[in-house]
């Protein structure tokens, strides 16, 4: 993927608002991944069915890409089981911390790969996959 796909990747999700909304629905567990030394402050709606992700809406107030990324992660998620959506994360994360990773498994998430080369990006990268994870 060259930088323009990459690119094009990340502002189209950042600008895509189909999983961003505040939810009041007590059948979704409510998460909040902050960054205390920046502006990004993002909680996550989600909502299980059984082992499986069945949706995943997120809102607040971040960079880019800390936007894009969680509306990519959201997008690779939902309809994953528990273990599904684990072995993403960690594929993830591994990628943003330039580790070897399943390129296949990340679809569209590896528009984040150079991510791994601007170490103050990595926690923006991560800020919604780290609090999953930690649900997970």
């Amino acid at each position: 993927m060259n930088s323009n796909e990459k690119r094009n990747i990340i502002l189209k999700n950042y600008q895509d608002n189909t999983n961003r909304k505040d939810i009041e629905d007590k059948n979704y567990i409510k998460i909040n991944s902050r960054n205390t030394s920046c502006i990004d402050n993002i909680n996550i709606y989600i909502k299980f069915n059984n082992n499986v992700i069945e949706d995943i809406k997120f809102n607040g107030e971040a960079c880019v890409i800390a936007i894009s990324s969680t509306v990519t992660l959201i997008n690779n998620l939902i309809g994953k089981t528990k273990n599904e959506a684990l072995n993403i994360i960690n594929n993830y994360e591994k990628m943003v911390d330039g580790l070897e990773y399943d390129k296949e498994l990340l679809k569209e998430l590896v528009a984040f790969d150079d991510i791994s080369k601007q170490p103050s990006r990595k926690i923006c990268a991560t800020l919604a996959s780290r609090k999953i994870k930690e649900l997970l």
